[in-house]
């Protein structure tokens, strides 16, 4: 499974590993992705969604349905 938040759409960035004889080869800069389970007391059920952990602290500040609610507007089946 690709690594991306369901919230924030957050991907991989690429760049390049520079070593100490300065050559360049490529490598990526995986977002910090967890796995995390929340209570939906509207449709009483969990829901399981993969978050950035930058995500998780947002949904802890404006809630879990309005994140689930921007997770949708964003076209995510969840």
């Amino acid at each position: 499974m690709s690594a991306h938040c369901m919230l924030t759409g957050t991907r991989p960035g690429f760049g390049n590993r520079i070593s100490h004889s300065h050559r360049r080869t490529s490598r990526r800069f995986d977002p910090n992705i967890q796995s995390k389970r929340y209570w939906l007391p509207s449709e009483g059920r969990y829901v399981r969604l993969r978050l950035s952990a930058r995500a998780i602290k947002t949904v802890d500040t404006i809630g879990v349905e309005a994140a689930l609610a921007r997770i949708r507007a964003r076209g995510v089946k969840v």
